[in-house]
């Protein structure tokens, strides 16, 4: 008897190595001679977004630097990041925000749902909300 097997297609990151990677930057921060005093500062937005506020540009560039390569080493990618404008905050200081991308726009699910169709593989992919669920038949997903 041949079961029903079923995938889902999501766009994800672990919350708990993102919290890891931001803490680590806030000991760079405090650690490191160029921002020791520099007045920098680093918040994560439960899972929503990551605001960087420091004096100048350099040390925002210096400080972006260092949270990608963390998040890199605790395997998290940094497509999550959405960058919005740099924007001048109260006493000098610049501030950035990086929204944090979670899940399957419609347009890209879309695409991915068409990708597979034209395939030609005997799956059914159907959109639920922010992913992509691909079942079919055991067995049906290689190709011979």
């Amino acid at each position: 008897m041949v079961k029903d097997s079923s995938f889902d297609i999501v766009s994800d990151f672990d919350k708990q190595e993102l919290v890891n990677a931001v803490d680590q930057v806030k000991r760079d921060i405090i650690s490191r001679f160029d921002l020791k005093d520099s007045g920098a500062e680093i918040v994560l937005d439960e899972d929503k977004s990551i605001t960087i506020t420091v004096k100048d540009d350099m040390k925002l560039r210096n400080i972006i630097d260092i949270l990608q390569s963390k998040m890199v080493k605790r395997n998290l990618s940094i497509k999550i990041l959405d960058a919005c404008p740099v924007e001048h905050a109260l006493g000098g200081n610049v501030r950035q925000v990086f929204n944090l991308k979670k899940g399957l726009n419609m347009e890209l699910a879309k695409q991915i749902v068409a990708d597979i169709k034209n395939s030609k593989i005997k799956v059914q992919p159907a959109i639920q909300k922010d992913q992509v669920r691909v079942s079919g038949k055991a067995g049906t997903i290689y190709r011979k």
